[in-house]
């Protein structure tokens, strides 16, 4: 990937919503400009060079609206898409794509000026237009001055990682190619006909945001987003991309650990109970990624909770204590406590002794508990018991994301084994 994550300042010069359409981020890209995708002779796609340019940092403006579209077409507006891929807009909806630009964005950009705010709106609202949106809406110095055209809907930014986003590049559309057709073919209907490619069944459509260069940001010397290249060295790399398991058949979901489903298909547990001595035991849970293409978690902000417990003949629990799978670091993203995240195809083994009645009439219970936000839950509680010192604006969103984060934590599992006597 050629993405730098270095923060670049949006300087817009436009006086009109011509110029809002054909300059917002030419201005500020230093005159990068994308093409709809580059092909050799005979129409392959150079892909290497077409993830180069799909994902130019920053992205380009659209640029002048061709000649002969319907307003509908013209649109980059979700719900315009939505009119004619309804399936697909409708499942969009339901996922964390839909929700990038939410509260718990949205009561930073308060603390931030417009340089850092791009740093996150590349991955969370990476167009122009919702950028220009976005700085027009914080009234930062450098915003354009001209009112969006008509294709662009004031509520783009907030709608979070859009259709276009992916789909939209100079207004040309762009996608997968249709089963049975032609790789590099430009198909003809609506919008003029799109570009279909081979590059949207590839792991590097991903990897824009799902991976940082080698001088992003590190916490123990460890990227803070490595996703693609923790699928690259699993044995995964070689049987299955991200769209595989994140889009099967093309739906538009991206369910990863916030989804039970999801989730449970990732791990395969075992449980074990073992006296030890009298009155002594040592429990033993043996978790596997079986499933995950990548680290079970993969980042830093889920936190995978196992929960021992004692359970007696009435029913009554005692709980053991508590091992967590995730990497732990503190909120100011400086230092690791601990990281017990389990690679693809591996597994890891987590003990804890304990002291119990002996003959046991109980039963060892293993509860696994999944806090999908666990690290920002953490970030927004400290951030809240600072409230007094945050701009009034950001307090109410700041509330919002923590009660949110709050909120997302479930129960995946629960086993149970009665005590195993050694000899």
């Amino acid at each position: 990937m050629t993405a730098r994550f270095a923060p670049r300042r949006l300087t817009f010069i436009a006086a009109s919503a011509a110029a809002f359409a054909r300059g917002v981020v030419a201005a500020c890209a230093a005159g990068l400009v994308l093409g709809a995708c580059t092909r050799h002779e005979g129409g392959a796609v150079d892909d290497a060079r077409f993830f180069e340019r799909h994902w130019a940092d920053p992205l380009a403006a659209q640029g002048p609206l061709p000649a002969g579209l319907s307003a509908l077409e013209a649109s980059l507006a979700p719900q315009a898409c939505g009119q004619c891929h309804a399936q697909q807009w409708q499942q969009w909806q339901t996922s964390l794509h839909a929700r990038a630009v939410g509260p718990g964005l949205l009561w930073q950009l308060h603390l931030m000026d417009q340089a850092q705010a791009n740093r996150c709106l590349r991955c969370h609202a990476p167009l122009a237009e919702q950028k220009a949106l976005l700085a027009q809406a914080m009234a930062w110095p450098a915003r354009p001055a001209a009112s969006a055209p008509s294709y662009v809907p004031q509520d783009l930014a907030q709608q979070g990682l859009v259709c276009a986003a992916c789909h939209v590049r100079g207004h040309r559309r762009i996608g997968p190619v249709p089963r049975g057709a032609r790789a590099g073919a430009t198909t003809a209907g609506a919008h003029g006909g799109f570009v279909a490619t081979p590059a949207f069944s590839d792991s590097r459509l991903c990897a824009h945001c799902h991976q940082f260069p080698d001088d992003g940001p590190r916490t123990a010397g460890k990227l803070n987003e490595d996703t693609y290249e923790q699928w690259k060295a699993s044995p995964f790399a070689a049987q299955r991309s991200c769209q595989d398991c994140h889009m099967p058949d093309r739906r538009h979901l991206w369910r990863g650990i916030h989804d039970p489903e999801t989730t449970r298909s990732a791990i395969d547990v075992t449980l074990h109970v073992q006296r030890t001595a009298p009155g002594g035991y040592l429990a033993a849970a043996v978790v596997r990624n079986v499933g995950a293409g990548h680290h079970f978690p993969t980042y830093m902000v889920p936190k995978v909770e196992l929960q021992f417990a004692r359970v007696a003949a009435d029913g009554s629990r005692t709980p053991l204590g508590t091992q967590v799978i995730g990497w732990s670091v503190d909120t100011e993203l400086r230092h690791e406590t601990a990281d017990t995240r389990i690679p693809a195809g591996a597994s890891r083994r987590f003990e804890l002794a304990f002291d119990a009645p002996t003959p046991a009439g109980w039963q060892l219970e293993l509860r696994i508990v999944v806090r999908p936000d666990e690290h920002y839950e953490r970030t927004f509680a400290q951030s809240l018991a600072q409230g007094e010192r945050l701009p009034p604006a950001a307090l109410a969103p700041l509330r919002a994301a923590f009660e949110h984060s709050r909120s997302t934590a479930y129960e995946l599992m629960r086993l149970s084994r009665a005590p195993r006597i050694a000899n």
